[in-house]
């Protein structure tokens, strides 16, 4: 694996700036993977061996994704909504699985590590680069279980919803009584539809190309 500042590197250059939560995904990644014994993410070697959740949707999941490799669309990134800087990293081959999750404390602790930098957000940024796995991460060791659907590669499984007609991949399906549904139409959904509209084509929308 590069080193601490080349990860960091790449990882701001995607994210677009650095912040503290740079600095955290970068060695919450490095620390995950030296943990279930990959070296080296990106090697051709451990191509779909690694499965990454992520716990929440800001600046250090950017970077975990810089870092690892793993992405939503290769199905090796997982999101889970719990608002926790944390992250779960699974070698594949091995089961083998650690939850890491970023420490409140550690916030605090930055002015002992960058007691010269007076900037807040700087020393916040300075601060978590050399303090310690121990005092920026919690970590345990955690199984996870993978349903044969949730793994990457092509869908082993696809239902269509009896309302709607919508195909469903990958076990997303929900069984209400006796019919299969997607997630709109088992009240799972996360938009309403505009009263007096049904599905109208582009031409409508937009006008003709």
């Amino acid at each position: 694996m590069k080193s601490f500042n080349q990860l960091l590197s790449e990882s701001v250059e995607r994210h677009g700036h650095l912040c503290a939560g740079q600095v955290i995904g970068v060695r919450m990644a490095m620390l995950g993977c030296r943990l279930v014994g990959i070296e080296d993410p990106k090697d051709a070697a451990y191509s779909k061996k690694l499965i990454v959740f992520v716990e929440i949707d800001r600046c250090a999941t950017d970077a975990i994704e810089s870092v690892t490799g793993c992405r939503m669309g290769k199905r090796t990134l997982k999101f889970k909504d719990f608002g926790i800087n944390a992250a779960t990293f699974v070698n594949l081959d091995t089961q083998r699985a650690f939850r890491i999750v970023s420490t409140e404390r550690s916030r605090k602790l930055c002015k002992d590590f960058a007691p010269t930098v007076l900037d807040p957000k700087r020393q916040q940024i300075e601060g978590y680069k050399s303090m310690p796995d121990e005092l920026l991460f919690d970590v345990w060791p955690v199984r996870v279980s993978l349903a044969e659907w949730d793994m990457p590669g092509p869908p082993r499984r696809h239902s269509v919803c009896t309302r709607c007609g919508q195909m469903v991949r990958d076990g997303k399906e929900f069984k209400v009584g006796n019919e299969i549904l997607c997630g709109p139409c088992s009240e799972e959904s996360y938009f309403f539809p505009v009263e007096g509209y049904e599905n109208v084509g582009s031409e409508t929308l937009f006008g003709e190309a």
